[in-house]
């Protein structure tokens, strides 16, 4: 039987520790099987990390982040790549998560080093499929990704 896992001081420096040592700039911690109907997580995040504007298609997907430390700038946009919606969501502001429903673009930007966010989503996992990455971002890894990056950050300057 798993025991209790604890969102605490102790996990949210592992977690900065974890996604400053890592290429990518965050890393997860599972509290969920990967079998498990619903994914429960705990995500150290870096300024540096790049996540690609996505959505998530299926009827089962909806998603909810919770900024547990830090600050993070959240973007909605159309299909077409528009900008519609910016939030600043931050531990202890005025903002503190989002729910999104399925087939929402969305992106995410670090504003604050050793970010921790909590997201929760239905399981299991399933890697993101055809028409969920935004076609108009630069998907990680591709020429492009600094300047993108860069504009995606700007919209909170």
């Amino acid at each position: 039987m798993r025991q209790p896992g604890f969102l605490d001081q102790s996990l949210f420096a592992g977690l900065a520790e974890r996604a400053t040592a890592s290429p990518r700039g965050r890393q997860n911690h599972n509290f969920h099987e990967m079998e498990e109907p619903c994914h429960r997580m705990a995500v150290g995040l870096q300024p540096r990390t790049y996540i690609q504007p996505h959505r998530h298609l299926s009827d089962d997907k909806a998603e909810t982040l919770i900024v547990l430390k830090g600050r993070l700038g959240l973007l909605i946009f159309d299909d077409q790549g528009a900008l519609t919606d910016k939030r600043v969501l931050e531990a202890g502001g005025d903002c503190l998560g989002v729910d999104l429903v399925p087939g929402v673009y969305h992106g995410l930007v670090v504003l604050e080093d050793d970010s921790i966010m909590f997201e929760c989503k239905a399981g299991p996992y399933r890697a993101v499929g055809e028409g969920e990455l935004a076609e108009w971002a630069p998907r990680e890894g591709e020429a492009g990704v600094a300047e993108y990056h860069a504009w995606m950050r700007a919209q909170f300057d």
